[in-house]
């Protein structure tokens, strides 16, 4: 008989760097869980005693803390203790992502805290990369086989989830709808976290697995600052000092998977009046001087506090 009286509370970090390239988050035990910490309650504050374990575990100083959700795990074998996750989402920028000197950056079982490519558990979350779909349409393919295994009752209700979360015969692609599509997969197996089915270890199709429910935190973290990119300007959160427009762009785009129209996102962004000139010009090599930008960190608090928008994120 389970013993419902056993519970153990974490509290679990996402914390997201993008370096130019693609949006990352800090990982442990080789990327298979996020930096995480127990319960105490001799902390002043849950965020304390979060910021404490991860600065502990991997030598990374965290500065705001924003809470996601609690997370109950799904129910474990007799005798152990269910877990509950309390979840926290943080942005950084590169350079500040980096340990201190004085910090050990290696977990307790001696594996070094990494950065990871957060489509690296979410391939096909990665809309805007065309290598990405032909893991899209094994995954796809996968499920319908699991659909057609169902009772056919079930079949239309499944069949319209699809749909609705993979954005298929006539329905829009929503890019927060990321927890929804991983826990779809989860239902039909075809994740390894599920338990379910030898799905055969194929990472580029169904992701890297993480441990407990670290994967379902992420995929919420994910979607969140997929959707706060829509109504307050938290990507300046991600950005350098100085940037260039075209570095701005990618970094909406790698954040929300897909692509944004060039021509309207720099309208838009113009109409905000989120940034300024700095004077300079990017010097990479192999193109032309591109003006460099600053947020005017000013005006990016006060549409923080009014609530604007920055660009809308919307397909090409």
């Amino acid at each position: 008989m389970r013993n419902m009286s056993l519970v153990q509370t974490e509290l679990v970090a996402v914390l997201v760097v993008f370096n130019g390239d693609t949006p990352r988050v800090l990982t442990l035990e080789d990327g298979r869980s996020l930096p995480n910490g127990p319960l105490r309650t001799d902390d002043r504050s849950l965020q304390a005693s979060l910021r404490a374990a991860v600065e502990r575990q991997t030598g990374v100083a965290v500065g705001h803390l924003e809470q996601l959700y609690t997370f109950a795990d799904h129910l474990p074998a007799d005798g152990e203790p269910r877990r509950v996750a309390i979840s926290y989402l943080a942005l950084t920028r590169v350079g500040a992502e980096r340990p201190a000197e004085h910090a050990n950056p290696f977990d307790e079982a001696g594996s070094p805290a990494a950065w990871r490519d957060w489509y690296d558990y979410f391939p096909w979350e990665d809309q805007a990369c065309p290598r990405a779909a032909p893991a899209v349409g094994a995954l796809l393919q996968r499920l319908d086989d699991w659909i057609t295994r169902q009772s056919p009752e079930r079949w239309e209700e499944l069949r319209q989830r699809r749909d609705q979360v993979f954005g298929l015969n006539g329905e829009s692609w929503n890019d927060e709808l990321v927890l929804q599509r991983y826990e779809l997969l989860y239902e039909a197996g075809l994740v390894p976290e599920a338990q379910m089915a030898d799905i055969g270890g194929d990472a580029c199709v169904t992701g890297l697995a993480m441990r407990h429910d670290h994967r379902r935190i992420l995929a919420t973290a994910i979607a969140r600052l997929r959707a706060k990119i829509r109504y307050r300007p938290v990507i300046y959160e991600l950005m350098p000092d100085q940037f260039t427009l075209f570095a701005l762009q990618q970094a909406v785009e790698r954040v929300a998977g897909r692509h944004v129209h060039k021509q309207n996102f720099r309208r838009q962004v113009a109409h905000q009046g989120l940034i300024e000139e700095t004077g300079d010009e990017s010097r990479e090599a192999g193109g032309r001087p591109a003006r460099l930008y600053r947020f005017r960190r000013s005006v990016v608090m006060e549409r923080v506090v009014a609530g604007s928008k920055l660009p809308i994120v919307r397909a090409r």
